[in-house]
């Protein structure tokens, strides 16, 4: 079964993604992984393994005596 979200419906979820792939690309990049594993933070279930994963990773030190 198909959903006809329309125009207005399709831009708003583009939006939703982007608001949520955004952060966790840069959180991915910070850590050392590549950013791109930020794309499976849409898919169900996945999303919290990857969320799990990077709260619990050790993260690079990172000195910022500017």
């Amino acid at each position: 079964m198909m959903m006809n979200y329309g125009f207005g419906g399709s831009i708003m979820m583009l939006v939703a993604a982007a608001v949520i792939v955004v952060p966790f690309y840069k959180l991915w990049g910070r850590t050392g992984h590549n950013p791109w594993i930020s794309l499976l933070m849409l898919l169900p279930l996945i999303n919290l393994i990857l969320l799990y994963v990077l709260a619990f990773k050790e993260w690079p030190h990172t000195d910022n005596k500017g």
